[in-house]
């Protein structure tokens, strides 16, 4: 009976211990995330402000047709920047096809770039990217200020720029679509403001 007692004593102990262990972790767990959130699409601090009017411009698209970027449309707008050299933004086609696909009733994706149109549409037949709006045009990179690639800008359906940056994942791809819905800059600014916010209170 005594042996009985000692054992269910220790296994509660035991069990006790472990809680406080997992509580311990849990808490760790948490402190870890907040120091090493989620990375968005990084944004440089050049061309237009998120929140301001895109470009206005009518652009030749490969295959024919124009394409008419800021103006009111039905869909909002996301412009891939790419290039056929590019070993990153090869990788992110097949993603970026799936947002085509899976977003079509409220998002237009179109792929952007500039340089030679004979190598565009060489890669673009490779590819197999003639369902996608594919624009040339050295005004639209200058004027958006893109510099590295690849590269998205998320344009709402009245033609306001939403979100912007470099992004080389699946998570900073959508990170675009998240500062949207959340009316921030970026996915970056709103955790330090959450963070600024916590160490305030």
């Amino acid at each position: 009976m005594e042996t009985l007692i000692i054992s269910n004593v220790l296994a509660w102990c035991a069990v006790i211990a472990l809680v406080v262990v997992v509580l311990a972790l849990s808490r760790q767990v948490g402190i870890l995330y907040e120091r090493i959130a989620p990375m968005g699409a990084l944004m440089m601090d050049s061309g237009p402000a998120v929140g301001s009017p895109a470009p206005r411009l009518s652009l030749p698209q490969l295959g024919g047709g124009t394409l008419e970027l800021g103006a009111p449309t039905t869909h909002s707008t996301l412009l891939f920047f790419l290039s056929p050299t590019c070993p990153v933004c090869k990788k992110l086609l097949p993603i970026v096809e799936r947002i085509r696909r899976d977003e079509a009733p409220w998002l237009r994706v179109v792929l952007a770039s500039d340089g030679e149109q004979p190598e565009h549409e060489v890669f673009r037949q490779k590819a197999g990217l003639a369902h996608f709006p594919y624009v040339l045009s050295h005004e639209l990179g200058m004027t958006l200020r893109i510099a590295k690639l690849p590269y998205a800008v998320l344009i709402d359906s009245q033609g306001v720029l939403r979100a912007k940056g470099l992004v080389n994942s699946r998570e900073q791809l959508d990170s675009l679509f998240t500062a949207s819905d959340l009316k921030v800059a970026s996915v970056q600014d709103f955790i330090d403001q959450k963070l600024l916010n916590k160490e305030a209170a």
